[in-house]
């Protein structure tokens, strides 16, 4: 998979406002620590996870993917009326139908004149719709297309802190519900088009290479629970051994496909689970940890914002500058594996 024309125009993300920290959420589940005699700190220690950031009460996907859509329009160069295509590809929806990229359109007041629809693949719907819409820039198709995730992690952590309370789990029981309390919220718009609308030094998307390994599809699953109830347990460990061995092979083609070496990057952004992962991978990769940016100590594992947000972040702070090329290495449940190479 290689894109002839493709740049990343824009890239924009909201902070949501609520910072909960890992201590605050083991001191709801004082209780539960109590009873089954849990030492204080082991998720923060387990995870590297200090805090991660919650929406008001209220809010929707759609809401917070607006807020990057609308900031997207004010930041990008590109005319909003030669961006004909708009997907929202977080994992959290406002309802199955209709697609929550048309609620997205309305909120965020963009034309008529585009298409729009959702993509949903765990962690990775940010990396599938570049895909998407590089492709259709590269077919002539379109000239530029927008992408927006607005991932609410919030009712899911209330979920499972009420769930974890409120049964008489023991240490074996509580293990698939662990995961959960590491999610957190946020948002990120990005904005592609051909390389010749964007302005000097915009990162060009270079290619990629993606992987399945389906028969692992039972190590974290999801779902509503009734209501505006949220549900998901994972085989965290499992899922650690069977995704990163998932990387092992997707790295390999990537570099074959992309004709690149480990030295030709400068920066890596991994999927943003926690500090056993991000090492785990670097590790089995043979990958220098000095090259990674991270953020889930500070924002926790948000879905299919935690790459991207991750990525914006270091170009914000000037950790990733003109002339790097930076590899971003995306793994959700599934598994799916997807590694993309951009060229800034």
């Amino acid at each position: 998979m290689i894109f002839r024309d493709v740049v990343l125009e824009s890239i924009v993300h909201e902070i949501p406002p609520h910072a909960v920290s890992s201590a605050d959420l083991e001191e709801r589940l004082r209780p539960l620590y109590e009873r089954l005699k849990l030492p204080a700190g082991r998720l923060e220690l387990m995870t590297g996870i200090k805090e991660r950031r919650f929406w008001p009460e209220g809010t929707l996907a759609s809401d917070a993917s607006a807020m990057v859509a609308r900031k997207l329009v004010a930041q990008t160069r590109v005319p909003i009326n030669r961006i004909r295509v708009m997907i929202h590809g977080a994992v959290s929806r406002d309802m199955l139908e209709p697609a929550t990229a048309a609620f997205v359109h309305r909120k965020a007041g963009l034309p008529p004149e585009m298409q729009l629809f959702d993509i949903s693949n765990a962690c990775l719907g940010f990396l599938n719709a570049c895909c998407t819409v590089g492709a259709m820039i590269d077919s002539g198709h379109i000239d530029a297309g927008m992408i927006v995730c607005g991932e609410n992690g919030g009712p899911l952590v209330d979920r499972t802190v009420k769930r974890l309370l409120a049964g008489d789990l023991n240490r074996n029981q509580i293990k698939p519900y662990f995961a959960n309390l590491t999610i957190g919220s946020g948002a990120v718009g990005a904005v592609l088009c051909r390389r010749d609308m964007a302005g000097e030094g915009a990162p060009r998307l270079v290619g990629g290479i993606a992987r399945a390994a389906t028969q692992h599809n039972d190590l974290c699953q999801g779902d509503h629970a009734g209501g505006d109830g949220l549900e998901m347990q994972t085989d965290s460990e499992q899922l650690l051994v069977a995704g990163v061995r998932v990387a092992r092979e997707t790295w390999d083609a990537f570099l074959d496909e992309t004709g690149f070496g480990e030295s030709d990057f400068k920066r890596y952004v991994c999927h943003q689970v926690g500090v056993q992962h991000r090492n785990r991978l670097y590790e089995t990769l043979g990958l220098p940890l000095a090259k990674d940016y991270s953020t889930f100590e500070s924002f926790g594992n948000v879905g299919s914002v935690a790459l991207p947000i991750t990525l914006s972040r270091a170009i914000e702070a000037g950790e990733i500058m003109h002339g790097d090329r930076v590899g971003l290495l995306g793994i959700g449940s599934g598994i799916n594996c997807l590694m993309l190479a951009l060229e800034c």
